[in-house]
């Protein structure tokens, strides 16, 4: 099938020796995206970079800006420089090759993948079950103990919860994390929760069911420690790993945990913070 060509226009103006930086994009959709800038001087004499990169007059000779992987990163003048900032960086995979499942390479919020199994780069962020991303699964969020009526609280807050079901939405909604089109699923595009088979299967292709055996796994899964439904304290930060899975058991939720010496499956309160790592859908 013959794929449609489509050409976005964007103009960046730079206070830099009267520079005019004109990116054009063209994307052949969905696969790929390029950028090519084209740099106009005060003569109207034009030069082209590589695809991706742009050029900017610093003074005394043109500079290159290099392209940013990126989604969403922005363009600013830091030190009279343009220079690309923030943004997600792209999604990489690994397969287990016994179970054949591809899942990100981090947990969500990770800026790496683990080196050791308490390797605090690697830890991420902690979850509460059915959040979507709003900022409070930061580990330094702020607290809230009023509970949510509606599926996104409208805050970053972490809310905690001290009586049953332990839940920081009420009424309990099961149907927040279930698949791709979960109405909360913090994972990217193309990327869900595991459920809780899944987990099963990824813990039996272990060589060790625990600590070492999670890192030593194609997943690397750090121990990256969990947050009280209570209090909004941090707890077990490298020594055990708690793991959210999509499935629901009654008011709780399924989980992966594992420590030096064991590895579980179970049920636990919703208000609490794990970490989360996406499988490919």
């Amino acid at each position: 099938m013959k794929k449609e060509i489509y050409r976005f226009r964007a103009v960046l103006i730079f206070t830099l020796a009267n520079l005019l930086i004109s990116s054009s994009v063209f994307a052949q959709s969905p696969e790929k995206i390029s950028c090519q800038a084209v740099i106009s001087d005060a003569s109207d004499n034009l030069e082209t970079s590589q695809t991706g990169e742009m050029e900017y007059w610093n003074g005394t000779a043109w500079a290159t800006v290099a392209a940013t992987e990126n989604e969403g990163a922005t363009l600013q003048m830091i030190g009279s420089v343009p220079t690309w900032t923030g943004g997600t960086p792209p999604t990489t995979n690994v397969t287990n090759p016994t179970t054949g499942e591809i899942w990100m390479d981090r947990n969500l919020g990770a800026s790496q993948v683990a080196t050791s199994s308490a390797d605090a780069n690697a830890y991420g962020d902690l979850y509460q079950w059915g959040r979507g991303t709003d900022g409070h699964e930061k580990r330094t969020s702020g607290i809230t103990s009023t509970l949510s009526s509606a599926d996104g609280p409208g805050h970053g807050n972490f809310i905690t919860s001290g009586s049953s079901p332990y839940d920081w939405r009420n009424p309990q909604n099961d149907n927040l994390w279930q698949g791709v089109n979960g109405a909360n699923n913090p994972c990217p595009g193309g990327y869900r929760l595991p459920t809780e088979a899944e987990w099963k299967a990824e813990r039996t292709s272990w060589g060790s069911n625990n600590a070492a055996g999670a890192f030593a796994s194609p997943l690397k899964l750090p121990v990256a420690g969990r947050r009280y439904r209570s209090n909004g304290s941090l707890a077990n930060v490298g020594s055990y790993g708690f793991y959210w899975s999509s499935t629901v058991g009654g008011a709780f939720s399924r989980l992966l945990s594992f420590g030096s010496g064991h590895t579980l499956v179970y049920s636990d309160h919703r208000a609490l913070g794990f970490s989360v790592r996406c499988l490919k859908d």
